[in-house]
């Protein structure tokens, strides 16, 4: 499956983003979705994921209660809702499809497909 995300730019903090990604080439429903960010000179970090029939979420510690992950499979699109954004949410995010346990939903190694990445900044 191809991913495209889009929707980065430049926020204050306190602001809020819709980051999307589109994807194409198989069946959408099949995968797990996940959103992952990194910035500058750290680790790839899980931010969000949602399960297959979008029935189920999952977050990052650090963005529960100000992202929202959601899907349309009709529309074969994830989206990330950021709001309440800070200065360490700096970074690109990334879109991944994958099949794994859910019990692995959080690891991205275990993500089969990745989109190029979106930049967020947010400025403090």
């Amino acid at each position: 499956v191809q991913l495209q995300a889009f929707g980065g730019g430049l926020v204050q903090a306190g602001g809020s983003l819709r980051l999307s990604c589109a994807a194409s080439g198989r069946t959408f429903s099949n995968y797990h979705m996940g959103w992952f960010r990194q910035a500058p000179g750290k680790e790839r970090e899980f931010a969000a994921a949602i399960s297959r029939s979008g029935g189920v979420t999952y977050y990052g510690d650090s963005m529960k209660g100000r992202f929202t992950i959601s899907r349309d499979n009709a529309k074969n699109t994830v989206y990330l809702q950021m709001n309440s954004l800070k200065a360490e949410d700096t970074a690109v995010y990334y879109c991944a499809a994958g099949t794994q346990v859910v019990s692995s939903i959080r690891n991205p190694f275990l993500y089969a497909f990745w989109g190029q990445g979106t930049l967020v900044t947010v400025s403090s």
